[in-house]
């Protein structure tokens, strides 16, 4: 097909859909992600995403001081559908047909995800959307991203910040912050950059699993990178 990459998974933040807002869903942003990823599924690419829920929870954090644990795990899961059910209007809206799985079961909205689907429906050209994490309490989206992308057998991992990929420090706070256009896991590792928490990291490095790390909010770069091939934001390799 020409693509650089055949199949990915897409890792969004929750907090990104915020924009300029407080709280909720910025609807210019949501339409901007759903054109870029519209981008590459006409190119031929095999798409998946995973959007995390801190823009939704992030509001109701307050409300959980104290709360169990796994009670308040179990709502930021809920957090993730609100922000899969949105996504997967948008794309629809311009005409990408997308299916969403959720890892816990609510018939009413959302497919269970089984695996074997999960490819059959990438196969057909169609968006999958995987929601509520994991399923289970304790782990993160980005550990959820990293497990689905394992199991898909995902090309590469994507995943889509507001800066322009890994930095020796942080680019909001330090101007003088170096970027890396490559660096490896254990770089990573040592200088305790934080790319993404270390369960989903143990995960990709122990499938050799590639990640790119990139803006997602300056358009055209997910193509660019997808179907293009070029060298866009900072990719961690596997020594």
């Amino acid at each position: 097909m020409g693509n650089k990459y055949n199949r990915v998974l897409l890792k969004l933040s929750g907090e990104a859909l915020l924009g300029e807002q407080g709280h909720g869903i910025d609807a210019d942003i949501l339409s901007e992600y759903a054109k870029e990823i519209q981008s590459i599924q006409e190119a031929g690419v095999q798409v998946s995403v995973v959007i995390g829920g801190g823009n939704i929870f992030r509001g109701v954090k307050g409300a959980t001081q104290g709360m169990d644990r796994v009670q308040g795990d179990y709502m930021g899961m809920l957090a993730t559908m609100i922000n899969s059910m949105a996504l997967q209007d948008a794309l629809e809206q311009i005409g990408v047909q997308t299916r969403l799985m959720s890892a816990i079961r609510m018939e009413a909205i959302a497919e269970p995800y089984i695996r074997r689907r999960a490819v059959r429906h990438l196969e057909k050209g169609r968006v999958v959307i995987f929601g509520a994490g994991t399923g289970n309490p304790y782990f993160t989206t980005d550990t959820a991203g990293s497990l689905r992308a394992i199991e898909i057998e995902a090309d590469v991992i994507l995943k889509g910040t507001r800066v322009d990929g890994i930095f020796d420090s942080d680019p909001e706070k330090n101007g003088d912050a170096q970027k890396f256009d490559v660096i490896t896991g254990d770089d990573v590792l040592k200088r305790r950059l934080e790319v993404m928490d270390l369960t989903a990291f143990t995960l990709c490095r122990e499938n050799q699993t590639p990640i790119i790390v990139f803006n997602m909010n300056k358009n055209g770069n997910l193509k660019k990178i997808v179907v293009d091939g070029k060298d866009v934001g900072t990719t961690v390799v596997w020594e």
